[in-house]
């Protein structure tokens, strides 16, 4: 169980003179090692503080967001920043993260749809009802630009994105109208089947019977 003490008096001595050989390298991982410490510190500081940072600059754009002024929210007062500038000058926080999902329902209200989309297309988050929205907006602007077989594709990620019974029936029903638009019949048809079969007491079942019955 215990070692031979003179064994164990020559490991410490090469121990030793492995130091003693090899301080210069030593002393230079020690070096890096602590370099990349601070330096992960500092960058989860200055993120912290950028975040800061966006938040209040963010929140002029978002009080003419709330009350439909969508230019100024977009593009700013003059005294301002708009949600533009916040998502490009802080992109990689979470303000920038949230000036991106604003900043994509303002271009989808003014039209501007491939904007929307490459907006929307940036936002992530960890909310499951908020990123199946996410999706149901890049449907929309996408069904916009006539592209509805990638609509339909996202109107389904949405409906599948923690499936539940208040938003999924009105997610699928999107996709059986984009897949309607893109001539896919059948497609369409196996859609509003899922709404009568799986949501039996969502509004959208009358409406699922009635495009069925009319394929």
């Amino acid at each position: 169980m215990l070692e031979d003490p003179d064994a164990l008096a020559n490991r410490l001595a090469e121990s030793e003179d492995f130091v003693r050989r090899n301080r210069t390298l030593l002393l230079g991982v020690l070096g890096a090692v602590v370099a990349v410490v601070v330096g992960i510190f500092g960058y989860n500081y200055w993120r912290t503080q950028q975040n800061e940072q966006g938040q209040a600059a963010m929140f002029r754009a978002v009080s003419y967001w709330a009350a439909d002024s969508l230019n100024k929210a977009t593009k700013g007062d003059g005294k301002y920043p708009g949600l533009d500038k916040v998502a490009s000058e802080y992109s990689g926080t979470k303000a920038g993260n949230l000036a991106d999902f604003y900043a994509g329902v303002a271009a989808l209200k003014l039209g501007k749809y491939q904007q929307a989309y490459d907006y929307l297309n940036k936002f992530s988050s960890s909310d499951y009802l908020v990123q199946a929205r996410a999706y149901a907006l890049m449907g929309d602007a996408q069904l916009e630009l006539n592209k509805p077989k990638e609509a339909a594709d996202l109107y389904e990620k949405a409906a599948s994105h923690n499936a539940n019974e208040y938003f999924s029936p009105g997610y699928l029903l999107k996709e059986g109208v984009a897949l309607e638009a893109a001539n896919d019949k059948e497609g369409a048809g196996k859609v509003y089947d899922r709404i009568i079969n799986d949501y039996q007491s969502a509004q959208e079942v009358a409406e699922a019977r009635q495009r069925k019955a009319a394929l």
